[in-house]
């Protein structure tokens, strides 16, 4: 082992240049040359390299984003595609390929271990946190952090004009961001695709809050759930009970802004938990971490397995809303 590639792929997260970071300067102390691919599978496709070493990484660390850009690549998911990224593999020497993102990344990863041979290790980073085999994963504490924020300063006109709003965050089918930002936002209700929504429950709850004489209210809305989205659900339940609605979507705000302390820690950790799996020996494996320690596992399970989302939690926020 000898050179060692990294790229970061699918959407961006606060924590990829910390994991970065990590990577490179650990690979540095183990005397392994680093290259750095631009523009995930697509930049090994065309060649787009840097050579990286600990200076390269300097001052990244409250960086969002990712220096060495992302992108999505049809043209990778095609054999022709797939040949001429492991021909830029080979004739750039690279031993093995540390790929940062999250499941779809990881299929990548797994077809060039499998079909082509190039050892490669998954890194975990996605604003959902809906990989298997990591208790988190890059970007998402940043995420609810960012959420968490808007939920408070909207919770300020909401009680200024008494009105009902329907914040919706990010997610696909996952409810992770949604559930921690309206616990920790003390939302008086939260909805996520993990859990069936009942509409009529909803408004019996928000009927029971103004006959208490409550005059406004918190939603949080996971983008992904099967009642709709926030402007479907907020049209329900204005034509339910006549509540004065106002939505407000975050969107990709959520995946934005520096890292926090807990992105930037699990970044590095993880970075350097892929280099010391590489110089191990092993290969088509993701590296996560469950209770505080590193845990590899294969890199399939990530989305073969499914990540179960904390339902006491969500209980907690149901008694904390009453």
């Amino acid at each position: 082992m000898r050179k060692i590639g990294v790229l970061t792929s699918g959407g961006d997260a606060s924590g990829m240049n910390p994991c970065i970071r990590g990577v490179v300067r650990a690979a540095t102390q183990e005397e392994l040359e680093v290259v750095g691919i631009r523009r995930g599978y697509a930049g090994l496709i065309e060649q787009d390299i840097q050579p990286m070493d600990a200076s390269s990484v300097s001052g990244i660390i409250c960086q969002g984003g990712t220096i060495l850009k992302t992108a999505r690549s049809d043209y990778f998911m095609q054999q022709e595609g797939q040949r001429k990224a492991v021909d830029n593999i080979r004739k750039m020497g690279i031993d093995a390929l540390v790929v940062i993102g999250g499941d779809g990344s990881f299929k990548g990863a797994k077809m060039l271990d499998e079909v082509w041979g190039v050892p490669t290790v998954g890194i975990p980073a996605t604003i959902d946190n809906d990989i298997w085999g990591t208790d988190f994963t890059i970007g998402f504490m940043s995420a609810v952090n960012t959420a968490l924020e808007a939920i408070d300063k909207i919770r300020d006109t909401a009680t200024s004009h008494n009105r009902l709003f329907l914040i919706e965050v990010m997610g696909r089918t996952s409810g992770f961001i949604a559930l921690w930002a309206g616990v920790a936002g003390g939302a008086e209700d939260i909805v996520i695709p993990e859990i069936p929504t009942n509409l009529d429950s909803i408004c019996a709850k928000l009927e029971e809050g103004r006959r208490r004489g409550k005059t406004s209210s918190i939603m949080v809305v996971a983008e992904g759930d099967e009642a709709g989205n926030a402007f479907e659900i907020a049209s329900k339940i204005e034509q339910t009970i006549h509540y004065e609605v106002r939505v407000a979507v975050l969107g990709h705000m959520q995946r934005g802004g520096a890292p926090g302390v807990w992105d930037r820690i699990l970044g590095m950790k993880l970075g350097k938990g892929a280099v010391d799996v590489i110089c191990e020996g092993k290969r088509n494996v993701m590296v996560g971490l469950v209770n505080g320690k590193i845990k590899v596992s294969p890199i399939e399970d990530s989305w073969k397995r499914k990540k179960e989302i904390d339902l006491e939690l969500y209980r907690l926020n149901q008694i904390m809303a009453t």
